[in-house]
This record gives C-alpha cells, sequence and structure tokens, in this order.
C-alpha cells in the first residue's frame, strides 16, 4: 500500500462519490442521512490515509517521496509525489473536509448531488498537490472548477448563477494561458515530468515580440502565462472581484473550501512553478508582484472596513491576507517563503473557521447583514468565546497560528525591501480595525433586536466542528515548529536553486554589459 498511498488518499472521495451515485436512491430522510454519513465516512478515510503519509514523510529528504508512477494511453504519464511543500496542503485539505461534510448536516436540498460535488472535489484539489505531471496537474487544477461552480450554481444564494459564471470565466480564462505555457515547455524541454522540468534551464535571451522588447525571453513569456491563471486563484488585485461575489453567493461549506482550499493552488502554483523553473524572469517581475501585493494588503483592508455583508468583509479580508502570501513567495528568502507557507496553512483553518461562524448565526437568521445582529454575547457566550478566538488569529494576535506566518513574511520583506515591509506591515493595523469593527457590532452590546431575542447557542454538533480548529490555531501559534520542520529544507533548496540560477544570469549579463 505504501507504494500507492498517495492514489489512496487522492481517489478515495471518489470512490465515496461513486458509491452514492450508483447505490444510493431516493431523497427521503433517510437517503439524505445515509449520504451524509458515507460521505463524512469517506473523507474520515481519506484523513487517516493522509496520517500514514505524514508519518512516513522524511522532512530531510529534499526529494519527491512517496512517488507513483504509470503510462497510461498515448504515453500519458500519471505520476504523483510530495515534498515539503506540498505535503502539508494535503493535510491541510484531508483535515478541513471531514469538518465540512459535518457543516452541511442540516441541508436538505439534493444532499446526495452535494455531498458528491463535495467529494469529487476534494478529489481533485488533492490531486493538484500530488501531481508530477504537466498533463496531470492541468486536468486536476481545471476539473476543480466544475464541482465549485456546480455548488455555488445550484446551492447557493439568490444571485448565485452570476456569481458561479463570474467564478468559472475568470479562473478559466487566466488558465488557458497556462496552458499555452504548457505546451510551450513540453517543446522546449520534450517532457511534461515536473521533477526533470525544475532541473531544466528555459532559455532567457531576449526578444522582440511585435516591437516589444521581452527582456527574460522564454522564461518571461511563460511566467506570465502562469502568473496570470495563479493570480487569478489567488486571487491578486486587481483580478480578485470575482471572490467577494462567489464567497457571498456560495453556501457555508462552499465558502470554507474556497477560501481554505481552493485559494492556496496559486500559492502553491507559484512555489511549484515560477519561482524553480522561471528564476530570472521570477528575479526580474518580482517587484511588480511585491506592490500588487501591498495594493492588495491596503486596498481590500480598506474595502472591508465598508462592507455591510459578513461574508464580503471576510471575503476581502482574505484577499488581503493572500497579499501577504505572494509577497513572501517573491521575497525568495527562507523567512519569507517560511511565512507565506504557514500563512497559507494558518489561513486554511482561521478563514475556513471564520466562514462556519458566519454560517451557525445565518443558520438561525438567514440573513448576513451585520446591522441584523448585535449583543449575541447575551445568548451565545460560546460563539462569542469562539468568534473572538478566530477573529483575534485573523488579526495575528501572538499565540496564535495568524502571527507566526505573518511575522514571518515580514521578517523576510525586510530583508527584501524596506519600504515594501513597511507598506504591508500597515496591513496588520488595519485588519485589527475591520475585524474587530465587525466583532463589536454583531456580538457586544444590548440585545435590543426582538428578532434575536430567542437565538440559540451553538449545538454539540456545531462545537464538534469548531474543535479541532480551535487546537490547531492554538497549537501552531504556540508550537510552529511541526510545520515549519516539515517546510525547512524543501525551502532551503528551493532557495538555493533560485539563488544560484539568478547568480549565473547576473554575472553572464555582467559580462555581456562590459564586453559591449
Amino acid at each position: 500500500m505504501e507504494n500507492n498511498l498517495l492514489s489512496f488518499i487522492t481517489f478515495t472521495p471518489l470512490l465515496g462519490a461513486l458509491i452514492l451515485a450508483l447505490f444510493l436512491r431516493g431523497d427521503d430522510a433517510a437517503a439524505q442521512r445515509n449520504a451524509k454519513w458515507l460521505a463524512l465516512g469517506a473523507t474520515v478515510f481519506t484523513f487517516l490515509f493522509s496520517i500514514g503519509l505524514l508519518t512516513g514523510f522524511d522532512a530531510q529528504n529534499t526529494d519527491f517521496q512517496f512517488v507513483e508512477e504509470r503510462t497510461w494511453l498515448l504515453g500519458l504519464t500519471y505520476k504523483m509525489g510530495v515534498d515539503g511543500i506540498s505535503v502539508l496542503f494535503v493535510m491541510l485539505t484531508t483535515f478541513l473536509m471531514p469538518l465540512v461534510i459535518a457543516a452541511c448536516w442540516d441541508v436538505t436540498h439534493r444532499v446526495k448531488d452535494y455531498m458528491i460535488a463535495l467529494l469529487i472535489l476534494e478529489t481533485l484539489m488533492i490531486g493538484v498537490f500530488c501531481a508530477l505531471d504537466l498533463i496531470l496537474f492541468y486536468v486536476f487544477f481545471e476539473a476543480g472548477l466544475i464541482p465549485m461552480f456546480l455548488i455555488i450554481g445550484i446551492w447557493g444564494g439568490k444571485n448565485r448563477i452570476y456569481a458561479s459564471f463570474k467564478f468559472f470565466l475568470y479562473t478559466l480564462l487566466g488558465s488557458v494561458l497556462m496552458l499555452v505555457a504548457m505546451v510551450a515547455m513540453y517543446v522546449d524541454a520534450g517532457t511534461t515530468d515536473i521533477p526533470t522540468l525544475l532541473t531544466h534551464t528555459f532559455a532567457t535571451e531576449s526578444f522582440s515580440v511585435l516591437g516589444i522588447h521581452v527582456i527574460g525571453g522564454l522564461q518571461t513569456m511563460m511566467w506570465l502565462a502562469f502568473f496570470a491563471s495563479f493570480a487569478v486563484k489567488m486571487p491578486m488585485w486587481p483580478v480578485h472581484t470575482w471572490l467577494p461575489d462567489a464567497h457571498v453567493q456560495a453556501p457555508t461549506a462552499g465558502s470554507v473550501v474556497l477560501a481554505a482550499i481552493l485559494l492556496k493552488m496559486g500559492g502553491y502554483g507559484f512555489l511549484r512553478f515560477s519561482l524553480p523553473m522561471f528564476p530570472v524572469a521570477s528575479d526580474l517581475l518580482a517587484p511588480m508582484v511585491m506592490w500588487l501585493s501591498v495594493i492588495a494588503i491596503i486596498y481590500t483592508s480598506l474595502v472591508a472596513l465598508v462592507q455591510d455583508d459578513m461574508k464580503k468583509l471576510i471575503a476581502y479580508s482574505s484577499v488581503a491576507h493572500m497579499g501577504y502570501v505572494t509577497a513572501g513567495i517573491f521575497t525568495a528568502n527562507q523567512q519569507g517563503i517560511d511565512g507565506a507557507i504557514f500563512q497559507m496553512i494558518s489561513h486554511g483553518f482561521v478563514s475556513g473557521a471564520l466562514f462556519l461562524c458566519v454560517g451557525v448565526i445565518y443558520d438561525r437568521m438567514h440573513t448576513r447583514e451585520i446591522d441584523a445582529y448585535g449583543g449575541l454575547v447575551n445568548r451565545m457566550p460560546a460563539y462569542a468565546l469562539v468568534f473572538m478566538l478566530f477573529t483575534m488569529a485573523n488579526v495575528g494576535l501572538p499565540g496564535t497560528s495568524g502571527f507566526i506566518g505573518e511575522f514571518l513574511v515580514l521578517m523576510g520583506l525586510f530583508q527584501y525591501n524596506t519600504w515594501i515591509a513597511m507598506f504591508a506591515t500597515t496591513g496588520v493595523i488595519l485588519s485589527a480595525c475591520y475585524a474587530l469593527w465587525l466583532y463589536r457590532r454583531v456580538v457586544w452590546g444590548d440585545l435590543i433586536k426582538e428578532s434575536l431575542k430567542s437565538i440559540t447557542d451553538m449545538t454539540m454538533r456545531e462545537r464538534a466542528i469548531f474543535a479541532p480548529l480551535i487546537v490547531m490555531t492554538i497549537l501552531f501559534g504556540v508550537y510552529p515548529a511541526p510545520i515549519l520542520d516539515i517546510i525547512g529544507p524543501s525551502v532551503e533548496a528551493l532557495v538555493a536553486d533560485y539563488q544560484t540560477a539568478t547568480l549565473v544570469t547576473d554575472t553572464v549579463t555582467a559580462v555581456a554589459a562590459a564586453s559591449q
């Protein structure tokens, strides 16, 4: 089984979806209950398999581990594997999905279809983080749009059709350019094998296209094509506008998956492709990414301050936090990249929990308008405590996982450029402004609204869903070593290769300039 462990982890949810589709009939209460239990069982088994992946992983080995490779029809290659960067994203996905299924327990509309969509989505998300072949990666990356499109479009709010198509078109159009770049990579390198491509040097000689001088040559063109896809997926400013609409219209489970896992595919793509495969272009275009990230941090934080919908506020908060991630990645130093990965893992716990917090009161009051609430602490003390913890983690309070990621990113930014670090640091203050403002208006104050006087506190099921997220948020805030020890050697190797590639290029450029 060890030789096929990644396949077990990846396709167990898909097997659960097939069993649901083929053998479960009817839509009565018993069938709905069976669908939920089967989906929960599939995600729990997937998580148990992934624990075996983590316990057998050697963090000091920077090569890909648990590698599986098979040749399919037409010469297509099925190749899977994980390293210190990707293994934690697999764990994050398998850890969160049982909680997502448990959060759907009150759903009554087309329950079987809902569970099938979530299970298929889990398989595709895990596949993105494990794929070691360009074609396989692209299939997983793009196919994930379909179940999320359906989740928003079928089980979303009143404007769900608009939001689902906007989500689909934004992400699809960006990925078309990535597909073109992948074809060019195959033509240039003669392979779609990702480990081989990581050692291949793509051309950096400058050339002109339509009168435009392209510095960095082929690498720059490929980097921009991949950037178009990953920037939308993150999403980065100014291609972020699909995210608030998608979050507002998505059901609670859809919002959790979108914020906690799907957004991380963009950051993972930068780490897997942009930095190691196109180091010269990354070095040339890093300043652009930095300033786009700073604008995202400041601008979307200010936009969050004026929101009247809780989900939209948290969605803009996610864009701001992803700004720290992109900035950290393109510092291309140990602290910055460590912080970016840690921030993505932490954001998975914290943002997922915040959307679950919104879902708890939405299930009771059927509104997300901030003005509809106030004084909830008087009726929901347990909810107020949980909401406060994750609000503080979102702000980056020391002792929570949110602090570690932001602190490491800012350390990396200060090494890269003090001006960028200074502007990025303002995001910490702004995040406190919008997060505490939200908490104060929803939770504190007198309970004066008649509609809230009969609201009930969290059920045992809801408390059980939050418990693992609370443990992870506090554990990694106090003791971040388990994450940093796993990602550290792989990040160190990535940074060393990046610096070597850019140093050689800088030397060649300097010699060429001197000879002229």
